[in-house]
């Protein structure tokens, strides 16, 4: 992509979402991950109907009279944005590649953690941990993970969540909140999940487009797997060819849930074609 083109792009993008991030998402993101952590305030004096539990033992020692410690909620957080760029991010029907919404929505999500004066970093992931991005704060900072979204290519196609999952775990030492945007099309990531969200708040955005759960009557088509390179003629105005590939998704859809909910994972689903304000306002309200 040529310079002045990514500079308009990253331009349009950051006016969509900043003002979505400010205007709409900003309470909801404080409300939902926000209180996380807890830190030493100051200490204050006994008051009649203070736990015990919390008063500080040196300093009542020191004046002779019993104190307290004071906690508050941490203010500064640390957003980790995995970003899924295998090949199957470049398929979209209706009105927008799955790559596109994945770029808006890390977009939204940056300027909310910044608006928040939160920390930001960035995984992108194909099988492999393509790129890290370490946490930090700023305009500046957003800008330059923007431009990446929109320019990055990607050594590999394919798609392995253990990775990232994996790496998350062992890169970032201090429990953050972390975003995984991808479309969860490569099953067999449960452990790995498992092992992050007992360590970090993890938060799934799966992305997919409508043609992907029910293949339209169309004839015959050459389909490409996007992720392997391999190509195959399909029949879609066999009836029986469309039941078995909806009875694919299905499965499929649900086996991700449930991953999730085993995981303790809360997530939205994001269509191609809709729009991702509704769902992820959904999301922080529930939590």
């Amino acid at each position: 992509m040529e310079a002045t083109e990514l500079l308009k792009k990253v331009r349009r993008i950051e006016i969509k979402t900043r003002g979505l991030s400010r205007h709409i998402f900003a309470g909801e993101y404080h409300s939902a991950f926000k209180g996380r952590g807890i830190a030493f305030s100051e200490v204050r004096e006994y008051q009649y109907g203070d736990d015990i539990r919390s008063i500080d033992w040196n300093v009542t020692a020191r004046f002779n009279h019993p104190y307290i410690k004071v906690f508050e909620e941490e203010r500064e957080l640390t957003v980790m944005l995995l970003i899924d760029v295998s090949g199957s991010g470049n398929f979209g029907t209706k009105v927008s590649y799955k790559r596109d919404i994945m770029t808006e929505v890390a977009a939204v999500l940056s300027f909310s953690a910044i608006f928040n004066n939160d920390k930001i970093g960035v995984i992108f992931f194909s099988d492999k941990v393509e790129k890290f991005i370490p946490p930090l704060k700023g305009r500046r900072h957003i800008l330059r993970i923007i431009r990446e979204l929109l320019d990055f290519k990607s050594q590999s196609t394919k798609t392995n969540l253990d990775e990232p999952l994996r790496f998350l775990t062992n890169a970032i030492k201090k429990r953050c909140t972390a975003f995984i945007i991808s479309d969860f099309l490569a099953p067999g990531f449960e452990d790995a999940l498992r092992i992050a969200s007992n360590k970090h708040d993890i938060v799934a955005l799966k992305v997919y487009d409508p043609v992907e759960q029910s293949l339209p009557d169309i004839g015959l088509i050459k389909a490409l797997d996007s992720e392997t390179g391999d190509e195959k003629w399909v029949d879609t105005s066999s009836v029986a060819t469309r039941k078995a590939y909806e009875k694919w998704w299905t499965t499929h859809r649900e086996i991700i849930k449930n991953t999730f909910k085993r995981c303790g994972v809360d997530s939205a689903e994001l269509r191609t074609d809709l729009d991702y304000v509704n769902p992820l306002l959904k999301l922080f309200e529930k939590r």
